[in-house]
C-alpha cells in the first residue's frame, strides 16, 4: 500500500504514575511529563503508517517538535491522534495531538524517515 498524506492513528491513554515527571526525571511534579507526551506522539506517528509499509520498511524518528500546553494529572485520560501531512521523498512529516476531554494538551510536528530496517541497522552495528 502507498504512502499518503491522511493516513491517521488515533488512541487514548490513562496517565499513571510512570507517566509523571517525578518518575521520568524531567521534572518534580506528579503530572504528564513532556517527555512521555513525545513518546505517545512518536506511537501515533508509528501506527498511522504502519500498515502501509512493507515488512523490510521501518520510520525512524528524526525530529520532534512540540508545545506541551497544560497538565494532565495522574488518572487523566488523553486522546493522542498522529495525521500524515507531508511526503518529501523519504521525509514524513506528521501533525500531532494530545487533548483531553475540553482542550488541547499539546500540539506539534514529527518528522520521521522511511528506511530500509535491515540497512539502517547495519549502520547501527558498523
Amino acid at each position: 500500500m502507498p504512502l499518503e498524506p491522511g493516513l491517521a492513528a488515533s488512541f487514548t491513554h490513562v496517565v499513571s504514575d510512570d507517566d509523571t515527571a517525578v518518575a521520568l526525571g524531567s521534572g518534580d511534579v506528579p503530572v504528564l511529563a513532556t517527555p512521555r507526551v513525545v513518546a505517545l506522539a512518536e506511537r501515533a506517528t508509528v501506527a498511522a503508517v504502519a500498515a502501509h509499509l512493507t515488512d523490510d520498511l521501518t520510520t525512524v524518528g528524526t525530529r520532534v517538535e512540540v508545545d506541551h500546553l497544560v497538565p494532565t494529572p495522574v488518572g487523566g485520560t488523553v486522546t493522542v491522534d498522529a495525521v500524515l501531512e507531508g511526503i518529501d521523498g523519504r521525509r514524513l512529516t506528521f501533525g500531532v495531538r494530545v487533548s483531553d476531554d475540553e482542550r488541547a494538551v499539546a500540539t506539534g510536528t514529527v518528522t520521521r524517515v522511511l528506511v530500509t530496517r535491515e540497512r539502517f541497522l547495519r549502520t547501527v552495528h558498523g
